[in-house]
């Protein structure tokens, strides 16, 4: 007696959907932990200069100098997102939230220069 079985070949668009979504997930999880690890370090930028290099003051009279300085560097080392107004914006950010605690991990560097702060401070 021969038994004539159907052999059904999986569903080639289930498998690449769900293959699709684990990779998918990946790359948001890989984008979230990097976005955020870069706002944790203008967080760190941001209080090196205010305490280390301005003593705690929120400016220091040789501010604009020191910002100038730093750009030419950081610029010449690790490329463009260095200029005197991301410092300045990056000086005001740890100005803003100096506990670091308070980050948020679904917040993106976009969404902290975006929230309410004092120009003033920012730019001068």
């Amino acid at each position: 007696m021969t038994t004539n079985k159907i052999i059904q070949k999986p569903d080639i668009n289930i498998t690449y959907t769900n293959i699709k979504r684990v990779l998918e997930e990946a790359r948001s999880t890989a984008y979230r932990a990097v976005n955020f690890a870069m706002v944790q370090a203008y967080w760190y930028i941001g209080r090196i200069i205010v305490e280390q290099e301005q003593k705690g003051k929120e400016r220091a009279e040789y501010g604009r100098a020191l910002i100038k300085e730093l750009s030419i560097k950081l610029t010449q080392d690790y490329g463009k997102g260095f200029n005197e107004s991301n410092l300045k914006y990056i000086r005001q950010f740890y100005l803003t939230y100096p506990n670091g605690h308070a980050l948020r991990d679904e917040l993106s560097w976009t969404h902290y220069r975006l929230l309410p702060r004092d120009e003033k401070e920012v730019m001068g």
